[in-house]
């Protein structure tokens, strides 16, 4: 009996440690990711669109930052079939922190100064 128990145990744990582990377990992986799944315009795209507007590594975290707290068409860097097909996004409800820590992320993740060679 405490064999069966304890594989339960794992077998229901094991995902959870798993997530904490591989660093799924932060803001934006949580958060932004399976939400842009299912977009056709993946977050590198938008991160193109978002480097072409804005430029710089300051401006662009700013930007993205201010459209997830206000979210507007007018400010999006999405196209207008974009916008008309899948709308403008509800207003974030992550928290100040968690908010620069995503956009943190982001710009980590899919940056490319440095990158190219």
């Amino acid at each position: 009996m405490p064999r069966k128990l304890l594989l339960v145990a794992l077998a229901v744990c094991y995902p959870l440690c798993a997530e904490n582990m591989t660093g799924n377990n932060n803001p934006f992986d949580r958060n932004c990711v399976p939400c842009h799944r299912r977009l056709p315009a993946t977050l590198q795209d938008m991160f193109k669109r978002y480097l072409l507007a804005y430029s710089s590594e300051n401006n662009l975290k700013a930007g993205v930052y201010h459209y997830l707290r206000y979210p507007n068409k007018d400010i999006s860097v999405m196209d207008k079939l974009f916008l008309k097909r899948f709308g403008v996004k509800s207003p974030t409800t992550l928290t100040e922190k968690e908010l620069k820590e995503a956009v943190e992320i982001y710009w980590e993740r899919y940056k490319v100064f440095g990158k190219l060679k």
